[in-house]
Parts: structure tokens; sequence; C-alpha cells
């Protein structure tokens, strides 16, 4: 069997991300439908065409839909199409996106900004195989696979009022969470590394090397673009630096900011480190606990107060024995 290149872009040294990765590879071989969770920049995308192209419909098209660029009142047509006539400007017939991914894939990216109104549509589809065109009659079936994606916590939305919870429930039979990069033990190193000597290459120039100081910031950095905000990183820094130092000097803003602890600076105005030192995970399991009392004990609402992902937040509650 070939190997599958998007699994392979998204190979990590962690050993929970490595294990998110097989699950990948294990379902990307069956025809079911997939929904892939995780903050913006942790590789939902490469995730979606790793699992197409592992597919038995690796040959068909992969057709690619971001929800949220297609203004409410086109989400309808450019979906799922329309007939000659059933608007002012419908000149002649013109298929949707679902026709286009007809014997392959399609990739519903961002998902949460759906319109509730295309909901109900996008749930028969996925039932019944079954699709209907603006000004359509009748239904007509179509066979593809469906992986949707999300950065959005959609069953808070369900509790919302925002996302139907039937749709949620047919998308979430097998959900794929892709952790967050600060969440990835050892992999900034390793990553950073890579993208580094990648980039060095293609423009051939030497690799830029790094002052522990600016390591250290690297590593404490919470990363809130993730994977894709390392990338840039590297790029930039290969670009502007090439075979030389770099200190945290050079590191944009936001890095710089968090390099401040690390020269001995105040972490936040006015505090004062107590006599001993700090417990970190008994801070942590205090954070976690605070929150669930002021949600009433509602996970979801928790996760999002202390904004994390809400199969991290269980993760937590699971490492602290927190009931």
């Amino acid at each position: 069997m070939n190997a599958n290149p998007y699994l392979e872009a998204l190979q990590s040294q962690s050993p929970r991300f490595e294990s998110t990765l097989r699950s990948i590879g294990l379902v990307a071989a069956t025809e079911a439908t997939v929904l892939i969770m995780g903050e913006t920049g942790t590789g939902k995308e490469l995730a979606a065409r790793a699992i197409h192209a592992g597919s038995p419909r690796a040959s068909r098209p992969l057709v690619t839909v971001n929800c949220a660029t297609i203004p409410d009142e086109l989400a309808e047509s450019t979906l799922f199409g329309h007939r000659r006539g059933a608007f002012t400007g419908a000149l002649a017939d013109q298929p949707g996106l679902v026709d286009q991914a007809d014997g392959g894939t399609l990739f519903l990216d961002e998902l949460g900004e759906l319109p509730l109104a295309l909901q109900a549509k996008l749930l028969r589809l996925l039932e019944n195989g079954e699709t209907r065109a603006v000004g359509e009659t009748g239904t007509r079936r179509v066979d593809l696979r469906v992986v949707a994606a999300t950065h959005r916590d959609l069953s808070a939305m369900v509790e919302a009022g925002e996302f139907r919870a039937d749709l949620y429930f047919r998308l979430a039979g097998v959900p794929v969470e892709l952790l967050p990069l600060r969440d990835r033990q050892g992999d900034v190193d390793w990553l950073f590394a890579r993208f580094l000597a990648e980039n060095a290459a293609r423009n051939g120039v030497a690799q830029p090397r790094l002052t522990a100081r600016a390591t250290g910031v690297l590593r404490r950095y919470r990363w809130p673009g993730n994977v894709r905000e390392l990338k840039q990183l590297a790029e930039r820094l290969v670009i502007f630096h090439a075979g030389g130092v770099v200190d945290v000097e050079a590191l944009p803003p936001a890095m710089r900011s968090a390099a401040q602890s690390e020269r001995g600076g105040p972490l936040a105005p006015g505090f004062v480190l107590p006599e001993g030192g700090v417990d970190l995970e008994a801070v942590e399991s205090d954070l976690l606990r605070q929150a669930l009392a002021h949600t009433g004990g509602n996970k979801s609402h928790a996760a999002r107060l202390l904004h994390l992902s809400r199969d991290t937040f269980l993760y937590r509650l699971k490492k602290f024995a927190i009931e």
C-alpha cells in the first residue's frame, strides 16, 4: 500500500497525538462519517485529506467546502445546486458541491458556521444519501462520504440551540480530536527543527540557530495558532536570520512578552511569588474545580471558561481524579 502523504505530514513525537493518527488511519479505510475537532491551526484539513487519501474513494474527487465563507443566502444553492428559474438570476441548471462530490468525499470545514436552516438537508443527505436542488421537485440519490471539521464546541452549540442535536449525534459517531500544540509533549522542539530544515533546504540557505533563551520561550509559549503558527515562525526566521543566531529579541512581540519571566521579570503586574514557590498541579486542579462549580457542573461550559477543548478538559479531570 502506498504511504499516505497527508498522514505523514501530521507525524508527531507525542504519544497521545500518535494515537490519534493511528485512529485516522483506521477510520480512513471505512465509509464512516467523521467529525474532526480541534483549534485553529491543528491540521484539520490535513486530517480530512488523510482520511480521503486512505479510503477506497481516494481516486475520486475530494470537494472542500468552507462553511464560514459562504453567504447565508447562497449557502443552499452552493451546496445543493439550483434549477433554472428557481430564483431571479437562475438562468440555467447549476449543480451544487454535493453533486460534484458524488462518488468521492465531501469535506465540510467549519461546520459550526452552517446555517440552521440547512442543517436538516445535510442530515437527510447523511441518513438517506438524498439531495434536492433549489427549485427541484423531487430528490435524487448521491453516493458520497462526508467528513466535517470544526474549531467550535458543537455540544455547547446544541445546548444553546445553535446546532441541531440530531445532526450533531449523527456526525459525532466517529470523532477525531486533534490536540493543540501546547498539549503535544515534545512536538514544539521536534516540529520546529523539522520546519527550519525544510525551509532552509527550500531556500538554499543555512539554518538559523536559536539561543537557549529563545528555545525556552518557544517551549513556554501557548501557541494559539498551533502548528500553523510554529511553521510560519520557522519560515520567517529562515528568511531574515539564515545562518545567524536567533535570540529572544528576534521573536515576534507575542512571544517576546512570554520571555519576561525567563529574564526574571514579574509574571504579571503586582504578582508576588509566595515563599516556597507554587504547586502548579494544585493550582490547575483548583481551577478545574472552580470552573465546574461556577457552571453548575456543566463540563462543556466549564471547558470554554478555561479556554480548553472539551476533550482536553475531560482528560484533565481524569488526571486529577475530579468527579
